[in-house]
């Protein structure tokens, strides 16, 4: 039999990657991933419990999900008149939307810094991916936007509303003119509503043939479900259906997905704790020494600190986890990205960057 190694048959882009990497949080205050840092009350738990014993795991889902779709709806005011595309988190849709438009040439828009897996997954899908950076103050840079828009006609453009990893929300109108001018669809990823203050394109769909809105249930409280859902017109959704993998929502994530709906106002309760939270923690980080905080409405902060990787290091040596972003673009040198969590949470951080800085100093 011949030998055959990868570099013969992985495609050259693909073995040139590095797979997404997760970090080792055992044992650590982690704040690193922008979860929810609570779980549903210990009668909640019980409930969902006994719901989950019953579940029909020997049979497939129900690939329609009507009735978590109907939970949806309810839970976010989602308007009869559009329809609902569900994924196995919000990565999923991303894949659904780039395989559905892949054809050679195509091109991927976004901003940037900006969620990797837009990048990511439109090179698994062989499209084009063009990211315009944002300006120093990581607001949009609409003329360059624009251009690029010109230039590059995407079939997708991608923007997230907050934006992850910086936290702030881009001007409305200036996405508006965005929309009106993109060939393609624009995909509005509203991942962070539950902190924005109830800033959302919700209301827009109805009026742009082209605007698309993705969400997930993760930032709320159930990360481990692995729920995503995209919202526009039956025209669309159709389509993109016919590129989700069927029973791609397991039956669990589905009765507990609308289980925890029917409870969503726990839910927001949680977020508006992480929303206050975020508060506190802005107003102390602004108070360290050597430390800038940028403005958030998302359930994280973006800070920049000198010696960035260095501040990473040590405080992974006392035992609290975030996200190092140094490096991943230019904006975000020396940068650093702290999920608010839990009040507790939040002061081991506190103290652990105060003692960090305070050794480096």
């Amino acid at each position: 039999m011949s030998s055959i190694t990868p570099d013969q048959i992985i495609r050259a882009d693909i073995r040139a990657l590095s797979a997404y990497h997760v970090a080792d949080a055992s044992g650590m205050v982690k704040l690193d991933a922008m979860e929810n840092p609570y779980r549903l009350s210990e009668g909640l738990r019980s409930e969902l419990g006994g719901l989950l014993a019953e579940a029909a795991i020997n049979r497939y889902p129900d690939p329609r999900s009507p009735e978590l779709k109907a939970a949806l709806r309810a839970a976010f005011a989602i308007p009869a008149g559009l329809d609902i595309l569900l994924g196995n988190g919000s990565d999923e849709i991303l894949q659904i939307l780039a395989l559905a438009v892949a054809r050679p040439g195509a091109t991927v828009l976004s901003v940037e810094p900006g969620f990797v897996m837009y990048r990511m997954i439109a090179q698994f899908a062989g499209l084009n991916y063009v990211g315009v950076p944002l300006k120093s103050d990581f607001s949009l840079d609409e003329a360059a936007l624009l251009a690029a828009i010109d230039r590059h006609e995407p079939v997708l453009t991608f923007i997230a509303y907050p934006n992850n990893p910086t936290g702030n929300v881009f001007d409305r109108g200036a996405i508006e003119r965005i929309i009106e001018a993109a060939p393609g669809l624009v995909v509005l990823d509203e991942a962070y509503h539950a902190f924005a203050g109830g800033l959302s394109f919700l209301d827009a769909l109805g009026r742009y043939d082209n605007l698309l809105l993705m969400r997930t249930v993760s930032k709320l409280g159930l990360a481990g479900l692995r729920l995503g859902y995209l919202v526009g017109k039956a025209a669309w959704l159709q389509e993109f259906d016919k590129v989700r993998l069927p029973y791609n929502v397991n039956v669990l994530t589905q009765v507990a997905a609308e289980f925890a709906l029917r409870h969503v106002g726990e839910l927001e309760a949680q977020a508006a704790s992480i929303v206050a939270e975020r508060a506190r923690l802005h107003a102390a980080l602004a108070q360290q020494s050597g430390v800038t905080v940028f403005d958030s409405q998302a359930n994280f902060l973006l800070l920049r600190v000198a010696d960035a990787v260095k501040v990473f290091t040590g405080l992974k040596a006392r035992g609290v986890l975030i996200k190092n972003l140094h490096g991943a673009h230019p904006l975000l040198n020396d940068c650093l990205r702290v999920t608010v969590g839990a009040p507790e949470e939040n002061d081991a951080f506190l103290a652990a960057l105060t003692a960090e800085l305070e050794a480096r100093g």
